[in-house]
């Protein structure tokens, strides 16, 4: 082989080694009518601090690690079928205080030319080009997912505020904060006992406490939330809501649970149309698949041979008016995947079955089903879709 032949041989292996490479890191972008590899997402963690929950889009302000200076805000929007939990449970976005620290996986919009956030096209590392979400979740929802909690070393007052020392594991390349860290307390910290909502001033006054001075523990499990503090560029952070025992923070995850049970039942249950079959003169077989990340006791109320009613919606999950312009119709079967379904799928498959096929209802779209045991109400008239505007919600209330 020439020297020449062996030069563009190399230079060739080169481009291609570095063609490999640059396609690992190559943001993911989802298709339409599919549940992305959730192996895709970007992992991103920041403070939320705006929203528009009818929209389920928002901004948070990013915590990059070694990054000291003022950033962007990254907007983002949730994915129809991107799921949010709140304290263990599920939950929607008006559900979360501003302020709460939020840990998230994250793909390019699907569509830009319908994107209801900014496309954005320059690197910066405070307001990255991922900014559509499959899942959103505070602190303990991690935490509980990965079966993990802090480990509280020490508390030290002095007067009214005072700062908790503690740590948390995490795993090589895994998500949320790890390591030790000191947090700061204060008059606003709701301290959560059992089913008791304490303040620090009530665990001063019982005398579990100090009033002023340091009380070591060890390795107590506790459960935080996380909120803004001025040093958030430092890592540092205040303790919105402290946890001190499992009971408090099941306690927690059952009231969030109620809270979101009787949301979904109030707007109904969102799914992907997969299929469509036709008949003569308007009447229609339809699989839908339930989106995932909802209550089990909602799924449970799924059964084949009741009655049901369908409603187009829009990828905000917003509908038009749904308790008089859905379709009644049955559900004839239900069909749950074999082995475990991907990421925001439940891997239920509904079929049903409608007397009359409406524009909305074709494979890919959005849906919104509702057993006839739920309530047929109409939710609240600004969730509504009352136009071109609505159904795709304009990017530019967010600053670019």
């Amino acid at each position: 082989m020439s020297r020449r032949l062996k030069l563009f041989v190399s230079i060739t292996l080169l481009l291609c080694m570095s063609q490999g490479v640059n396609a690992e890191d190559k943001p993911f972008r989802p298709q339409p009518g599919t549940f992305p590899p959730i192996t895709e997402a970007r992992s991103y963690r920041g403070e939320l601090v705006f929203v528009d929950h009818v929209n389920r889009r928002g901004s948070l302000r990013l915590h990059v690690d070694g990054h000291f200076h003022e950033g962007r805000l990254h907007h983002f929007a949730m994915l129809p079928y991107g799921m949010i939990r709140y304290r263990g449970a599920p939950a929607a976005l008006k559900d979360i205080p501003i302020g709460t620290v939020l840990y998230g996986r994250f793909y390019l919009p699907p569509d830009p030319k319908t994107s209801i956030v900014p496309v954005v096209k320059r690197k910066d590392v405070t307001a990255p080009p991922e900014n559509y979400a499959i899942l959103l979740e505070d602190g303990p929802s991690l935490c509980l997912r990965e079966g993990k909690s802090w480990k509280l070393k020490q508390v030290k007052i002095s007067g009214a505020e005072g700062f908790l020392t503690a740590s948390l594991d995490r795993k090589e390349g895994g998500e949320g904060l790890g390591g030790e860290h000191e947090l700061t307390i204060d008059g606003s910290t709701r301290i959560w006992r059992g089913r008791e909502l304490l303040g620090l001033n009530d665990l001063i006054a019982e005398g579990t406490w100090p009033e002023n001075g340091t009380k070591q523990f060890k390795d107590k499990p506790v459960q935080f939330s996380l909120t803004w503090h001025p040093r958030y560029l430092y890592q540092q952070f205040h303790v919105a809501d402290l946890w001190l025992d499992e009971a408090a923070m099941h306690h927690a995850t059952a009231r969030q649970r109620g809270t979101h049970i009787r949301h979904i039942h109030m707007r109904w249950m969102p799914a992907r149309i997969d299929e469509v079959q036709n008949e003569n003169f308007g009447p229609a077989t339809i699989k839908a698949t339930l989106y995932g990340g909802m209550d089990q006791s909602l799924y449970a109320d799924f059964k084949p041979g009741i009655g049901a009613k369908m409603a187009a919606a829009e990828d905000t999950l917003r509908t038009w008016w749904p308790n008089h312009d859905g379709m009644d119709g049955r559900i004839t079967a239900v069909k749950k995947a074999e082995g475990k379904p991907p990421f925001a799928s439940s891997g239920i498959q509904v079929t049903f079955q409608v007397p009359l096929v409406l524009e909305g209802f074709r494979p890919g779209r959005t849906v919104r089903i509702r057993p006839h045991s739920w309530p047929n109400v109409k939710p609240p008239v600004e969730e509504l879709v009352k136009g071109l505007e609505d159904r795709w919600p304009s990017p530019d209330i967010f600053e670019k």
